[in-house]
């Protein structure tokens, strides 16, 4: 695995696979969590299937944490490698002067991202864990739209969210296409890859807000 990756290449494509493993992700993760807002009882029946699932606790759970740890140490080897090619301190590179700000600073997105990402494992994972393989407390499957709801009560959490989800933005309008272009997807089909990728960008952190400041003005 350390030969395949030490090629620029090989690192690139790694990189796209595990951004699309992260897309599809979101969008399970967005699925679920938007029937919050119109059923308190589908929500928490999928959460209680997405918690108790073996399959999805034992098997797809551990994937998708190596996934994003993946995808971030892989973003900053790339990141630390192009400085090194460039020979030149970044704020002096002018390389980019006509790229956009998402192309021109995915490191300090993922960055920010990637600390989001760790609140969110403190707000929910981790506590998911402690109840169930710590605390060995009984399953409710009910638990889970209060849960939520608790979680939003404060504006600051709130707030530190509604930011994380808008630098996702700016991360995925660069990042999405950036993915399928590494896969070798520059053909007839790149302009509709641009369209649909600015309204991925766009609809599914804009999801993730609206659940946020619902659960935040409703609970």
């Amino acid at each position: 695995m350390s030969g395949f990756l030490s090629s620029s290449i090989a690192r690139k494509v790694a990189m796209a696979l595990s951004a699309l493993f992260l897309i599809i992700f979101l969008i399970i993760h967005l699925s679920v969590n938007i029937t919050s807002l119109f059923s308190e009882k589908l929500f928490n029946e999928l959460s209680h299937f997405m918690g108790t699932n073996p399959l999805i606790q034992f098997a797809l759970q551990p994937v998708l944490i190596l996934g994003v740890v993946f995808h971030f140490v892989m973003g900053f080897i790339l990141e630390w490698k192009n400085k090194k090619s460039r020979g030149v301190p970044y704020a002096k590179y002018n390389g980019a002067a006509g790229a956009s700000w998402a192309s021109r600073n995915m490191i300090l997105s993922g960055v920010v991202i990637l600390a989001f990402l760790v609140l969110h494992f403190i707000d929910f994972w981790v506590p998911e864990m402690k109840h169930k393989y710590i605390e060995f407390l009984p399953e409710d499957p009910n638990r889970y739209f209060g849960e939520l709801q608790h979680k939003f009560m404060s504006p600051l959490r709130v707030g530190a969210y509604v930011v994380a989800f808008v630098l996702l933005a700016l991360h995925l309008l660069h990042g999405f296409q950036s993915a399928f272009q590494s896969m070798g997807f520059n053909n007839k089909y790149t302009p509709f890859i641009k369209s649909f990728g600015k309204f991925y960008s766009f609809v599914v952190p804009l999801g993730f807000i609206i659940i946020a400041l619902y659960h935040h003005f409703n609970h």
